[in-house]
């Protein structure tokens, strides 16, 4: 009888320390790996790469991203109306050039365009904003081609050179703007340059987390490419006299932007006139600006 009491405590005892291991093991298991650390948003990852530890620390995505100081904004395209302000003395303005021999006058309504067709198109190549105060106050820059389509009442014609509008047969090599004898279905004054604007941009923080208040001030400078004289009429169809029209190579305006959130309201100046010449017209614009900033 003592013998069976004593196999079976012995039967007991091997079942004991036979289990034991395995409890032990099984806890190691279940432990967390020791070379992965958290320490708030911070991930401390210690790895084993041929006998080397290295030692990686990552973010969290919820950390918040640094705002870059440049951006760039690729072919912005501004739409609107192109007119002038004319303040040309004619009774003054004896010149040849704006009154030769033979010809009427020139007169203030000889340089009237007609409301809402005259147009202004801009396509910038880029637009670059740099970051000088956090995002609140930018420096903007940029480099495109500028459209401007003057779009006349009257008979007002555009020569570069040539045989004189009075019928005496001489010639000129001299540009000359005068009053022709026909009407025009179509007359429009066409100038095309390649400009450089610099602006300073002031920017509100964002408004509801969708929206911010914009404001740009500064100068462009632009160089005068194509000037050309655009007809439509009974007597000649349609025609095209591209040229030197005495028009100032160099333009220099003031310009200006507006924005609330994606929409955008620019304008411009030129406190210079566009002729070289006796006429004194100033251009400006308005119009809106497609632009993601």
């Amino acid at each position: 009888m003592k013998v069976i009491y004593l196999t079976a405590l012995l039967c007991t005892m091997a079942t004991s320390l036979y289990a034991q291991p395995t409890n032990a093991d099984s806890t190691k298991a279940t432990s967390p790996p020791n070379d992965t650390i958290r320490i708030g948003s911070i991930i401390i990852i210690k790895q084993n790469k041929r006998g080397k530890d290295t030692t990686n620390l990552a973010k969290a995505s919820t950390a918040p991203k640094k705002n870059k100081k440049l951006s760039t904004n690729y072919f912005v395209l501004d739409v609107g109306f192109a007119d002038w302000v004319d303040n040309t003395n004619y009774a003054t303005a004896g010149n040849a050039i704006i009154n030769r021999p033979g010809t009427v006058a020139f007169s203030q309504a000889d340089m009237r365009l007609k409301a809402g067709r005259s147009a202004n198109i801009n396509l910038w190549l880029f637009m670059q904003k740099l970051a000088l105060v956090k995002n609140n106050v930018n420096l903007k820059y940029g480099f495109g081609v500028e459209w401007h389509n003057y779009n006349f009442r009257g008979s007002t014609s555009f020569k570069e050179s040539g045989l004189l509008p009075n019928g005496s047969g001489t010639t000129t090599n001299t540009p000359f703007v005068f009053r022709d004898s026909i009407s025009f279905s179509k007359n429009k004054l066409n100038l095309k340059y390649v400009s450089v604007p610099l602006l300073l941009n002031f920017a509100s923080n964002k408004l509801n987390n969708k929206s911010r208040l914009s404001a740009s001030v500064g100068v462009s400078a632009g160089y005068l490419i194509r000037q050309r004289n655009k007809q439509i009429s009974t007597d000649r169809d349609k025609q095209k006299n591209q040229g030197d029209f005495d028009m100032q190579k160099f333009r220099l305006s003031y310009i200006g932007e507006l924005g609330l959130g994606p929409v955008r309201l620019y304008g411009s100046y030129s406190p210079n006139s566009l002729f070289a010449n006796a006429i004194d017209v100033r251009p400006y614009t308005i119009g809106i600006r497609f632009s993601n900033w």
